[in-house]
């Protein structure tokens, strides 16, 4: 019987299991992941944090017999290595475990920054149900908080943390707010928008230390000391990917998969978080960190490793992974997608009115949509992510997008739909 071993029992882990089982109801599987609670969404958290739901709302699967009626097996152990030569995963105190087929699915780990006294009592992460329950004990009304880090994450643990009612810093080392998903001027507009939230933000600063104690002392690098009941680091993560090392299996950034997220090892594939795929946008091998991708990718790689198993080629293909972000910021929408930055030889537009806490970036690459950054424009998400993922050409749309670029709706209609050629439309309206 053929054994199908998935490293990781996160939304990749558990969506490439079950496409596994539906199409093969007899090979064993086996998920192996390093928490004691059932399958959970890490994204789920911050609604864990707010109240909305309780700790059985972040799970995946609600019935407590998914697995066992499914005949997976979920173990909760750490794993030490991985060996492709013996086709052998290592868990901790030495067993081992033989696969026939392998997902690496085990995501990304935050980073800890090297500051003095980031172990201390008081300051934890937000990654794990653990975290949370930690996080809850002492993020009570009116208590000191400080959260380094204000990216993405960090952006969305804050909104949770607002909630709570806490007094809330915030210390980012970029000049920017979301500095890896914004430009200047919308990671300004954030920043600005949290302030007005009561949220203290400083930005282009460093923690520089941290003394234990009740309350912490936080020093940072514009010679402001402060105190905190809480730390938060939210500095980041990084593909949960160091026990491959030796394993034979190729990993950059993230694991090396090919279109059909295979690694260089037949029979060994990678999914989610830690997968490093190619995005069609860019041309570039990316890690994109994102749930929808991983659940993707998870199908992909589960369908690919049946057809291994039964010594037929690889067939399901990933189409691409698009860099995707929207984000609400204590009640402020943005979104970045694809080459937000922009291209070599590229041409772009810009509008943005602060009063109304609007922001419109578009990126163009010839008469192609290759990336776009907004903030406050809701009405338009769903279409900029059309355009950038389909890669629609424009033709001379792109030069009404330059004059007037919240006309992103009818450019989507006329070059996407076909839905006629509402350019000379515009034009005619503008006389």
């Amino acid at each position: 019987m053929t054994h199908h071993v998935i490293l990781g029992a996160g939304p990749a882990g558990v969506i490439a299991a079950e496409t596994i089982r539906k199409l093969n109801p007899l090979d064993a599987i086996t998920i192996i992941g390093d928490e004691p609670e059932p399958a959970y969404s890490r994204m789920a958290i911050p609604y864990l944090l707010m109240g909305n739901i309780n700790e059985a709302g972040t799970y995946l699967r609600k019935s407590a017999t998914h697995f066992d009626d499914l005949k997976i097996k979920v173990r909760v152990a750490h794993v030490q290595s991985v060996h492709a030569a013996t086709k052998t995963v290592v868990l901790d105190g030495g067993e081992t475990v033989v696969f026939d087929t392998l997902l690496v699915a085990t995501g990304s780990r935050p980073v800890t920054p090297p500051i003095p006294g980031i172990k201390s009592d008081g300051v934890h992460r937000c990654w794990t149900l653990a975290d949370a329950r930690a996080i809850a004990a002492l993020a009570q009304p009116g208590a000191r908080v400080l959260q380094l880090g204000a990216g993405f994450i960090g952006c969305i643990i804050m909104e949770a943390l607002a909630a709570r009612g806490v007094k809330l810093s915030v210390v980012e080392m970029g000049d920017r707010m979301v500095p890896r998903m914004m430009g200047p001027t919308a990671g300004g507009m954030i920043r600005d928008w949290c302030e007005t939230k009561g949220v203290e933000v400083f930005t282009s600063t460093k923690v520089e230390s941290i003394e234990p104690g009740t309350p912490l002392t936080v020093r940072l690098s514009n010679g402001k000391t402060m105190q905190a009941d809480l730390v938060i680091s939210a500095a980041g993560v990084r593909p949960a990917i160091g026990f491959l090392e030796n394993s034979g299996i190729t990993c950059l950034l993230g694991v090396l998969t090919d279109e059909h997220l295979q690694t260089n090892v037949p029979g060994v594939f990678a999914a989610g978080d830690c997968a490093e795929a190619f995005d069609k946008v860019s041309g570039k091998m990316i890690v994109s960190a994102i749930q929808p991708n991983a659940a993707e990718q998870a199908r992909i790689a589960a369908t690919n490793m049946v057809a291994y198993a039964r010594g037929r080629a690889a067939h399901a293909e990933l189409k691409g992974v698009t860099q995707i972000n929207v984000l609400d910021t204590l009640g402020l929408i943005s979104a970045s997608f694809g080459d937000w930055q922009g291209v070599p030889g590229g041409e772009h537009v810009e509008l943005t009115d602060k009063l109304a806490g609007r922001h419109l970036s578009l990126q163009f690459k010839d008469d192609v949509l290759v990336g776009c950054n907004s903030v406050g424009w809701t009405e338009h998400v769903g279409v900029m992510r059309g355009l950038v993922e389909g890669q629609v050409k424009l033709g001379r749309w792109k030069d009404v997008l330059q004059r007037d670029p919240t006309l992103l709706m009818e450019a989507y209609l006329a070059c996407a739909q076909g839905q006629g050629d509402w350019s000379g439309a515009q034009d005619e309206r503008r006389r």
